[in-house]
This record gives C-alpha cells, sequence and structure tokens, in this order.
C-alpha cells in the first residue's frame, strides 16, 4: 500500500485521538466512584440487615409489653371487682375472707407483672437505641451515597464532552485520509490497541522494540510512499527525519 508521507504522518494525529478515547474509555470503566459506590451498596445491604433485625427485636418486645399490660389491666379489673364487693360487705364470711386472700395474691401478681413489664420497658429502650443508631448510620451512608454519585456523574459528564469532542476531531481527519489506508490502521488498531506508531530512532514506536540493522536498511532503500509495518508487532511505522534511517 501506498501513501503520501504527509498522509502518513497525519495518522500520527489520528492515532493521538483515538488514544485519547482509549483513555477516556478507560476512565469511566475505572473511575474511582464506581468501586466506591460498590463498597457503599455492600454496606447499605448490611444496615438494612441490621436494621431489620433491630426492628424486630423492637416489636418483639412492644408485643411483650403489650401482653404484660394486658395482663396488668385484668389484674387491676379483679383488684377492683373484689375491693367493691368487700366494701359492699355483703356476703358470707368465709367467701369476704378468701376475697381478702385473693387480693393479696392479685396485689403480688401485679407487682411481678410491673417488675417484668419495667424489665421488658427498659430492654425496649435499649433496642430502640440500637434501631435509631443503626438508621443513623443508614441516613449518613445514603447521603456518601448521593454525594459519589453526584461526583460520578460530574466525571462521567466531563469524560462525555471530551469524548464527543475528540470524535468531532476525528471524523474529519478520516474522511480525509485515503479510506483503504484507514481501514488498515483501524483493523490493526483493532487488533493492537495502536495503528500507527512513530518509527524513532530506530525503534518501532508500537512496540518499543529496536529494528535490525537490516530491517533498517530495507526500511531505507523503501519507496517513502510505500507504508511499512513493524516485522514484530504489524503496527504501521510512519517515518520521519528522527527515524534514525
Amino acid at each position: 500500500m501506498k501513501a503520501d508521507p504527509q498522509v502518513q504522518r497525519r495518522l500520527l494525529d489520528l492515532q493521538a485521538i483515538d488514544t485519547a478515547l482509549a483513555q477516556l474509555a478507560h476512565r469511566r470503566r475505572s473511575l474511582p466512584e464506581r468501586a466506591e459506590l460498590e463498597a457503599l451498596a455492600r454496606e447499605l445491604s448490611a444496615l438494612e440487615d441490621e436494621r431489620v433485625r433491630a426492628q424486630v427485636a423492637v416489636d418483639d418486645l412492644d408485643r411483650d409489653i403489650a401482653r404484660l399490660e394486658k395482663d396488668v389491666d385484668q389484674v387491676r379489673a379483679r383488684k377492683a371487682k373484689n375491693e367493691d364487693r368487700l366494701a359492699a360487705g355483703t356476703g358470707p364470711a368465709r367467701e369476704l375472707e378468701a376475697l381478702q386472700h385473693e387480693l393479696v395474691s392479685l396485689n403480688r401478681r401485679q407487682g411481678d407483672l410491673e417488675d417484668a413489664e419495667l424489665e421488658l420497658m427498659e430492654q425496649r429502650e435499649t433496642a430502640q437505641a440500637v434501631l435509631d443508631g443503626v438508621e443513623q448510620r443508614l441516613t449518613e451512608v445514603r447521603e456518601r451515597r448521593a454525594a459519589t454519585e453526584q461526583r460520578r456523574d460530574e466525571s462521567l459528564g466531563e469524560i462525555g464532552r471530551e469524548e464527543e469532542f475528540k470524535r468531532s476531531a476525528r471524523q474529519p481527519l478520516a474522511n480525509d485520509l485515503p479510506a483503504d489506508l484507514v481501514q488498515l490502521y483501524d483493523r490493526i488498531r483493532t487488533d493492537t490497541g495502536l495503528g500507527a506508531a512513530l518509527l524513532y530512532a530506530g525503534r518501532c514506536g508500537g512496540c518499543r522494540l529496536e529494528l535490525s540493522g537490516a530491517d533498517l536498511a530495507r526500511i531505507r532503500k523503501t519507496d517513502p510512499e510505500e507504508v511499512v509495518r513493524c516485522e514484530d508487532c504489524r503496527r504501521i511505522m510512519v517515518r520521519t527525519n528522527e527515524s534514525g534511517l
């Protein structure tokens, strides 16, 4: 394949744009915010599980407290009924005496229930503090996630604008070059990531290997319009006055 030496040199401009686009794509894939968001997602998932467990503990205590309160209300109602009967003083003496004994038992029962209820309420206070702490941590992590997402979106927006600028510069440059030369360049770039490189001081700019004397002699004798490729990496080597030929 042949191409004017000046046209071949313009391949380096095309390659510079493509290299910049590749770097932008790498930046897009490797944004630190991506890894941070993944870590935050794992942290949020663990905290959500912790919040569920803490909420279940509070709900269980609420249910137990409600049950005890119902038992206390029943004891109080029975006590009030018995006290009313004793106050009326009606009925056999043996029955009134039994009511007095039952009142003693009911007072003891009420005391036990109220002590148990107080203990459960203290446990609930502790459990609620745990739940509040988890919810506070959830709020903080969600705020960090929102801030990280904003930074990510700003970075992606900046990358997108740079990519658009580079592509707008690439298209007219590629259209101005011979189609067969661009096709060869694109095929090599797709396979290796780099389509054209400068031959500088006897070294291929693609694979960074120094050419042998025989290769340099062969290239030196080659028509300047001939498109030459590296024997090692097969990339197009663009010749200039600094090629060492």
